[in-house]
């Protein structure tokens, strides 16, 4: 049972840190816009959303995960 906990709180390391690299590519994408001046909001929004759910999701796994001995 114990190995079971250890692989929820990987799991939600792992979720953490893809969340927080979509936060910081969302946010790279506002801020460098293209030549234009366009910028892609699709994009913007996917990556920020998804972002905002793995990294929301990771810590929630991470923080509710009871440690045995």
């Amino acid at each position: 049972m114990c190995l079971l906990n250890m692989e929820k709180k990987v799991f939600g390391v792992i979720l953490t840190i893809a969340g927080a690299i979509s936060l910081i590519v969302s946010g790279w994408y506002v801020i460098n816009t293209s030549a234009t001046g366009v910028r892609d909001i699709k994009l913007i929004a996917v990556y920020g959303i998804l972002g905002i759910i793995f990294f929301y999701a990771g810590i929630k796994l991470i923080r509710t995960t009871k440690d045995q001995s």
